[in-house]
């Protein structure tokens, strides 16, 4: 058999993506449904998918950023506390996504909670957190995620898996389980100020909900319905 056969019938053996349907639920999101804050709402949400069996990691969200030059970055991040001030998560502040976000502290966070057949969608603004709210959740953190923040000099380009393992081995001997471990300078969380939020519940026929709050000049919200 040629190469390229043997290429042709791997792709035939390829599933269609745009073949693949799934029918979403009948019932949907109305306004009257919704909390008066988009925090409220979201605490509402996210408590019916932390109780999803098969949903994986609920507080997994892409965290999408800009560069300077306007180009884009996505990756999964876990979100870590939430309440009216915004969405916090934990990096190191050398990665890709700090050094975006240094630049252009305008992100996305969107929560793909698939098995709902929801999402949400929040644009905002990123500050970093303090350094003593940064160090009370690092204490938090087991103690091979300690290290870890130490090990890893996050998006930098790494010789071999070797030489990480070798990394953190180094830090385990000098910080044996039970002793402290300093939290790092480098690292540290994001506080992203929500200026809107959307929330998106699938329905049949591709005609979703999708509700959006948008905040302003005086601190409240209006709720905006969007075509899907």
């Amino acid at each position: 058999m040629r190469q390229d056969d043997r290429v042709n019938d791997h792709d035939s053996a390829s599933p269609d993506p745009a073949a693949m349907r799934t029918q979403y639920r009948a019932e949907g999101l109305a306004e009257d449904d919704l909390a008066a804050t988009p925090v409220e709402q979201f605490a509402r949400w996210f408590t019916q998918a932390a109780a999803q069996a098969r949903l994986f990691e609920p507080n997994a969200m892409v965290v999408s950023t800009a560069d300077a030059e306007g180009r884009p970055s996505s990756r999964t991040v876990l979100l870590k506390h939430f309440d009216e001030q915004g969405f916090v998560f934990y990096t190191n502040y050398g990665s890709r996504k700090a050094q975006d976000l240094a630049e252009n502290p305008y992100v996305s966070l969107l929560f793909p909670w698939h098995p709902m057949a929801r999402q949400v969608i929040v644009r905002g603004v990123a500050r970093r957190t303090g350094r003593d709210e940064t160090a009370a959740y690092f204490r938090t953190r087991p103690h091979g995620s300690q290290l870890g923040a130490w090990a890893s000099v996050q998006s930098s380009v790494v010789p071999s898996r070797a030489e990480l393992d070798a990394s953190y081995a180094e830090l385990a001997a000098r910080y044996p389980e039970g002793e402290q471990v300093p939290v790092p300078p480098h690292w540290g969380g994001f506080r992203v100020a929500p200026e809107s939020v959307e929330f998106w519940q699938g329905r049949e026929n591709r005609l979703h909900d999708r509700l959006q709050y948008v905040g302003e000049a005086d601190g409240g919200w209006r709720v905006e319905r969007l075509s899907p």
